[in-house]
């Protein structure tokens, strides 16, 4: 195991994978910091604030929980929340199993946790295509662990800052304005196709139609009909193929 991870470590597409990271990493970065305030403000204590930055490592899905715990909603509906913000890691695995399955079980775990949002958008843009060569996947997966391990330790360092310091940082410093902007650009860096720029669109609506829904279930309104929408377009289009051929 240790052998393996230092030929990543060692392999130039480790540090292309930290240096591409960095680029975006202090959007990121201001995300971390406003969640690590945003848990203690909402009625955590530091202990269990570290805990949940170190185990959910899920700033999107933490954010979207934070509230719900706060106002003591059922398990079942902070459950629920959180599992529909991070359906798209469903998609990012399902993208990625052709790249990891040739690891063992240890190491696509740990990939697993460690891969969030930007640094799988960076590693799709750079490898379209599964490794063929032992060359290639040390190359792929030196660069996917290079960006993953910068993202994890950037984000991880922000919110524990955030944790500590939730009584100094003053509130009209604007972080959760600072979070917002992050999201934003994570979202528009996935937006790379028709049918996502489509998804999003339709998701921003129907959370607003639906803001008025109480243990903010317009979040799973709004995923639920981009879900729906995008199924229906796919089916038609596939269908619409069909016909031609």
């Amino acid at each position: 195991m240790i052998r393996r991870a230092l030929s990543w470590w060692q392999h130039p597409a480790f540090a292309r994978g930290i240096r591409d990271m960095a680029s975006v990493s202090p959007g990121l970065a201001a995300w971390g910091l406003m969640t690590g305030v945003a848990m203690v403000k909402s009625g955590m204590s530091p202990f269990e604030a570290v805990a949940m930055s170190l185990l959910v490592f899920a700033g999107s899905s933490q954010l979207a929980a934070m509230p719900l715990i706060a106002v003591g909603a059922p398990v079942w509906v902070i459950l629920s929340t959180s599992f529909c913000v991070n359906l798209r890691f469903v998609v990012f695995s399902a993208h990625l199993r052709p790249y990891l399955m040739h690891l063992p079980l240890r190491w696509r775990l740990l990939h697993g946790y460690l891969t969030a949002d930007m640094s799988y958008v960076l590693f799709t843009r750079h490898y379209h295509h599964p490794p063929v060569t032992e060359l290639e996947r040390r190359e792929q997966m030196a660069y996917l662990s290079g960006g993953s391990l910068f993202n994890w330790i950037s984000w991880q360092s922000a919110s524990l800052l955030g944790i500590a310091l939730t009584n100094v940082i003053p509130t009209h410093w604007g972080l959760g304005f600072a979070g917002i902007l992050a999201l934003l650009g994570v979202g528009c860096s996935l937006a790379s196709s028709h049918l996502r720029r489509v998804s999003a669109g339709v998701a921003g609506m129907a959370a607003v139609v639906a803001y008025a829904l109480p243990l903010k279930l317009n979040i799973v309104v709004a995923i639920a009909s981009a879900v729906a929408l995008c199924l229906i377009i796919e089916e038609t289009g596939h269908k619409q193929a069909g016909r031609a051929t």
